[in-house]
């Protein structure tokens, strides 16, 4: 061989080195739809699952959850529990801040303080309610340094409890129980969140935050269990038109779709069925109806309404993912739980109608007094057609004259939160897997009862349901509960959910679970 050829030789079997090198080093990126822009990222103050699934990246409580969303250790390697079920004893594991700062029991102290302080403003501080004293500082009552939570050093907390609470491990992995660091909360104050001062101390830590293009994320060094962590960078696309997440899907531009458009799920499962991930999903879809005034101040009208919905034809029709009706708030098949169905559920159709009708007219309305209300949703394809759907039937069955009227996610929590409705489209996803995650949404003085529902015997039945040691009894208590709010007809049930994502082939060690939540922790690629 030629000296020329032989270098050329070696120069070629470089270059494949050289590529082959850089290949094996490229940066392993996961892209994930996340529907619309996080309402915020404070752990204490955020709502809505948009911003669920990134603080589960940047964020971990003392339990957290495995790939099939089962209670695992998190920031505490291991705890003890008193024999009464009223004391819980956590042993923290040695975790750092994304700023180098070790994971204190005091960051977990301050930050449930704050969670039911009054003047965080969380719409959540009642996910904290078991532990003592949470729900009397929540109600301005108390201090939220008289909070049942007590730093017994740097590595231990003792939490006292209200009652024996079945689910307050799997509570502790809800972002509201997650810790924040005081020093970094108290310099920046509202703006902590802001790309370039957020600390955290999960898998994961913020890189970029560009509002309605992208929030990108990047592999924390300082987090405990690094060496799990395969991905180098995750990417959150919030993207509200899911016809537009799909053609971004679909150009390669996003691996896992935060949704998928329901009018093309028959198109899917044709020619691309092996790339849809569906499964049961731990939640309800309902329209809520404002109690606190005219015109929904009526239970005829608003259970007129609630009769008048075929559900069978929106899951069939309109939603078409294997969806099923929904009579309650409640799953069916939540743990340990016979959820309460009311009677008019299994009547045929046409008896639905008739006691709707009847119900109409006994509320004062009619051809010559038709009700006209706004029924508003968040913007998104999939709610608009089942509004449409909804405003039909009202339309054709009772002569209601329906305003369609949609707005940005922020915007419309705001509405909510303000009672500035009169009905509105809402979900629920269970924060865990109990009756009560659906049920304490609608005590008097949860920051999330949109549709405020004030009930003194519903009020009296959950306390009584959360000091009750006899899982059989405190079963049946939640029931009694359930039925009395669903008989209200505060809302009307729509649907239960069922997950449905488009993900990439070569997306691996993620497991569809009944809560939908998949931490990229435990994701890779695979090309």
């Amino acid at each position: 061989m030629s000296f020329k050829k032989k270098s050329l030789t070696l120069a070629l079997s470089s270059a494949l080195i050289a590529s082959f090198s850089l290949s094996a080093h490229a940066e392993m990126v996961l892209k994930r739809g996340n529907g619309s822009e996080p309402q915020s990222l404070d752990p204490q103050i955020a709502e809505g699952v948009p911003s669920s699934h990134i603080q589960r990246d940047l964020f971990e409580g003392l339990t957290a959850e495995d790939q099939e969303a089962n209670i695992i250790p998190g920031m505490a390697e291991s705890w003890d529990i008193s024999e009464d079920g009223k004391t819980y004893t956590f042993h923290l594991r040695d975790a750092k801040w994304t700023d180098g700062a070790p994971v204190t029991a005091e960051d977990f102290v301050y930050a449930w303080q704050r969670g039911v302080n009054p003047a965080t403003g969380s719409n959540y501080a009642f996910i904290l309610y078991p532990i003592k004293n949470a729900e009397a500082i929540a109600e301005g009552k108390m201090q939220p340094e008289e909070l049942g939570a007590k730093v017994i050093d740097d590595k231990t907390i003792e939490v006292e409890l209200e009652g024996p609470t079945p689910y307050f491990l799997g509570m502790l992995a809800h972002n509201v129980a997650y810790p924040v660091p005081k020093q970094t909360v108290e310099k920046y104050g509202d703006d902590w969140t802001r790309p370039e001062n957020i600390v955290s101390n999960g898998a994961f830590k913020m890189q970029e935050w560009t509002p309605q293009s992208n929030i990108t994320l990047v592999k924390s060094d300082s987090y405990w269990d690094k060496d799990a962590v395969k991905l180098d960078k995750v990417i959150f696309y919030p993207t509200e038109d899911q016809g537009s997440e799909l053609k971004r899907y679909r150009a390669g531009e996003i691996d896992w779709t935060y949704e998928i458009p329901n009018d093309q799920i028959k198109w899917i499962q044709s020619n691309l069925a092996d790339e849809l991930q569906s499964a049961n999903y731990l939640g309800t879809y309902y329209y809520g109806f404002n109690t606190s005034k005219p015109p929904f101040d009526n239970k005829d009208l608003r259970e007129a309404l609630t009769l008048a919905l075929d559900r069978d034809v929106i899951t069939e029709k309109v939603t078409g993912a294997g969806e099923t009706p929904a009579y309650s708030i409640v799953v069916p098949g939540v743990n340990n739980y016979d959820a309460y169905k009311p009677e008019w559920a299994d009547w045929p159709r046409a008896e639905q109608i008739k006691k709707a009708k009847e119900l109409y007219a006994k509320a004062g309305y009619g051809p010559d007094n038709p009700l006209k209300i706004e029924l508003i949703y968040n913007t998104s394809d999939n709610h608009k057609k089942i509004a449409i759907a909804a405003a039909s039937m009202w339309k054709q069955i009772l002569g209601v004259e329906t305003e369609l009227v949609n707005q940005e996610w922020k915007v419309f929590l705001s509405t909510r939160k303000q009672g500035n409705t009169e009905a509105f489209r809402a979900g629920w996803i269970g924060d865990y897997n109990d009756p009560n995650s659906f049920l304490e949404l609608f005590v008097s003085n949860s920051g999330l009862n949109d549709v405020f529902f004030k009930n003194e015997e519903f009020d009296s039945l959950l306390k009584q349901a959360a000091s009750e040691q006899d899982a059989g009894k405190r079963a049946e208590t939640l029931r009694q509960a359930e039925e009395v709010f669903t008989d209200s007809y505060s809302l009307a049930p729509i649907y239960h959910y069922v997950t449905k994502h488009m993900v990439k082939p070569y997306v691996k060690g993620y497991t569809n679970n009944v809560m939908d939540h998949n931490r990229s922790k435990y994701m890779y690629i695979e090309k």
